[in-house]
């Protein structure tokens, strides 16, 4: 049997703030109720979710989460932050709600992901279906790189961004000059992001300083164009206001 679908049904404190949110991201609320418990429905094209509201629901400790696989996370993904910009004027990346860029995620067969934190806390997990990937091994060639993919795993995948921001600066201190100048700037920026999901903004602004002092070629630009971006959305998002 095939055409399966399944729909997660989350937890969240209120079921308008949920609505306002992902309507944001350009889903249409497909189903409403209050009583005789608050539900709503949304769907993004054959992307659907629903939830349910909880009395004194507290977010941060939510453990809600599941898994989306899409064919183009990366479209996906640019879809979600230009829609976060015109409300905004940033990329959300810090707090609740918030969004992480794609990566490659070692733990997941090396498949592109990226997660939308929304506002119930639910981690909304979002992956290149892997029958339509090509993951391969991709190893990473320095000790910072893989100390970089380590702190992805943490950061990205478990949530522990304090953890994945010490392991990440421990390896800066000791390799930053010793590591290909691509994966250093990656490593940065990466580093810049987690200093700014820790609320710490001048760390995150003295982070983006360095990378932007760094002499870079034609070739290293093209090949970082991702994590340059980032340092863009990660600088905007450093001083334009909540």
């Amino acid at each position: 049997m095939s055409g399966e679908i399944t729909v997660p049904l989350l937890p969240c404190r209120s079921i308008d703030e949920i609505a306002d949110f992902y309507q944001m991201l350009g889903f249409e609320r497909t189903y409403w109720q209050t009583k005789p418990y608050p539900c709503v429905g949304l769907r993004r094209e054959d992307f659907q979710l629903q939830f349910f509201g909880l009395d004194g629901f507290d977010p941060e400790r939510s453990y809600g989460s599941c898994v989306v696989l899409v064919e183009d996370t990366m479209a996906l993904y640019e879809a979600f932050a230009a829609a976060m910009r015109a409300v905004h004027g940033k990329v959300l990346v810090a707090g609740i709600p918030r969004m992480t860029r794609p990566r490659k995620r070692k733990n997941s067969g090396n498949a592109t992901g990226f997660s939308v934190v929304d506002p119930g806390g639910n981690w909304i997990r979002i992956f290149h279906n892997t029958d339509a990937a090509d993951t391969g091994t991709d190893e990473p060639s320095s000790q910072l790189a893989k100390a970089t993919r380590n702190a992805v795993v943490l950061g990205d995948s478990k949530g522990d961004t304090r953890q994945a921001a010490r392991i990440l600066g421990s390896a800066l201190n000791k390799l930053r000059g010793s590591a290909p100048v691509t994966e250093l700037v990656e490593a940065l920026v990466y580093a810049a992001e987690l200093a700014m999901r820790l609320g710490e903004q001048a760390q995150a602004g003295e982070l983006l300083a360095e990378v932007a002092a760094i002499k870079l070629t034609g070739e290293q630009r093209e090949s970082l164009s991702e994590a340059l971006a980032n340092a863009a959305d990660l600088e905007q998002a450093r001083t334009v206001g909540n």
